[in-house]
């Protein structure tokens, strides 16, 4: 959901922390999805030109961008807030959902003192390690099934 406060703090410049993450991501050979679930009318639904314009607009880089307006892939997944991560290991696996970091607010400058859950999920992953956190109570906005 782009017009949520929480989404909006980790897409904002000049940290841009959602970027970073998928960039740093993908370099690791990491697929990154990118799943927007908002159903029509609601906060954050998007047409699929609007979704890759927004993308272009704040320097996002998913591999891929599903749009789940019907929230089916959302609720398989037990998705609550946006945002709301997960990260699946190379066999399938989920290794981590969660919060994307230990701070619950909507202001950039916790970014940078966060523990960033999904990093730490994304490092260990890629040692063949179990995460030290493999849940964490999700915050943001509702999803807008």
């Amino acid at each position: 959901n782009h017009d949520c406060p929480f989404v909006k703090k980790h897409y904002a410049e000049p940290v841009k922390n959602m970027q970073s993450l998928q960039t740093g991501a993908t370099e690791n050979d990491v697929v990154w999805i990118q799943v927007i679930s908002s159903a029509p009318g609601k906060q954050g639904y998007l047409e699929a030109d609007a979704a890759m314009a927004k993308n272009a607009e704040r320097d996002s880089a998913p591999a891929y961008t599903i749009l789940d307006p019907s929230g089916d892939l959302g609720r398989a997944y037990d998705a609550k807030t946006t945002p709301h991560m997960y990260v699946i290991d190379g066999a399938g696996m989920l290794a981590y959902q969660g919060a994307i970091d230990s701070i619950r607010s909507a202001k950039v400058s916790d970014i940078d003192v966060a523990t960033n859950y999904v990093t730490a999920a994304l490092t260990a992953v890629a040692s063949g390690a179990t995460p030290e956190v493999t849940s964490a109570t999700p915050y943001g906005c509702s999803v807008k099934y």
